[in-house]
C-alpha cells in the first residue's frame, strides 16, 4: 500500500507539472487531487504503523 500512496503523489505531480506548462488547469487540477490523495493515503498508513507498534510494545 505504501507504493500505492508513492506512486499516487508521484503520477499527480507529474500531471500538475504538464498541466502547468501546457496551461490546461483541469490536468493540472487533477493531478494536485492525486498528489493530495497520496499525501493523506501516506498519512493514514503510517498512524496505522505508528499504533502497531504501540501494540507490539503492550504485547510484550
Amino acid at each position: 500500500m505504501a507504493d500505492e500512496s508513492k506512486y499516487e503523489k508521484a503520477k499527480g505531480n507529474v500531471k500538475e507539472t504538464v498541466g502547468d506548462v501546457t496551461d490546461n488547469k483541469d490536468l493540472e487540477n487533477e493531478g494536485k487531487k492525486e498528489k493530495t490523495s497520496g499525501k493523506a493515503k501516506e498519512a493514514v498508513e503510517n498512524v496505522k504503523d505508528k499504533a502497531n507498534e504501540v501494540i507490539d510494545k503492550f504485547k510484550k
